[in-house]
């Protein structure tokens, strides 16, 4: 709901707001900086969190069930796809950015839904390889890289603590990871 400047005295207190809040030059540099992080770093931390994690399980049960690259592929691109287009509609229809300040929604959305798909996809992709042997490797290696990679934007730009963040995230993946290896396995007979 937008306040109307003759309701809130505070309003006509500060010439720098009004119904659309300051405009980016009107922020102190800490200001933008907080901004970006809120409106681009986080929606595209979430995603990229989501892609990388909830892709896991789907693809390695699949190869663990079937012994070959391809059908693994296409289930991380469908996974991948779907949790996009999932986690973009999420975030953007999530609030309207004017009371949290979280910015505009289609761009949030599409931030977390193009994070969600790239998380997806980057240990997806080496199962376009006809050995499975080979790519499971080259997913293993992709998928910490990317742990890693998720653990230090969340040091970077939220300032979490360095060995609390890993920890967290690695632990998270290993867990989703574990259950696509056994429930491939447990398929596989």
């Amino acid at each position: 709901m937008a306040v109307n400047q003759n309701e809130d005295p505070r309003l006509n207190e500060d010439p720098r707001l009004n119904e659309n809040g300051p405009s980016p030059a009107q922020l102190s540099p800490n200001d933008q900086h907080a901004q970006f992080v809120l409106q681009k770093v986080q929606p595209a931390l979430l995603g990229l969190m989501d892609g990388s994690v909830s892709t896991l399980a789907p693809i390695f049960a699949t190869a663990g069930l079937t012994h070959h690259s391809l059908p693994a592929f296409y289930v991380g691109l469908a996974a991948s796809l779907g949790a996009g287009i999932s986690m973009g509609l999420a975030e953007a229809l999530s609030d309207d950015g004017e009371v949290s300040g979280r910015g505009a929604p289609l761009i949030r959305g599409v931030i977390t839904g193009a994070a969600t798909t790239l998380g997806g996809m980057l240990h997806t992709l080496p199962f376009l390889l006809p050995s499975l042997r080979l790519a499971l490797h080259l997913a293993y290696l992709v998928v910490a890289v990317e742990l890693v990679a998720i653990a230090y934007i969340r040091f970077h730009f939220m300032k979490s603590p360095l060995v609390q963040t890993v920890v967290q995230v690695i632990v998270g993946g290993a867990i989703v990871f574990g259950i696509g290896v056994w429930l491939g396995k447990i398929g596989a007979g």
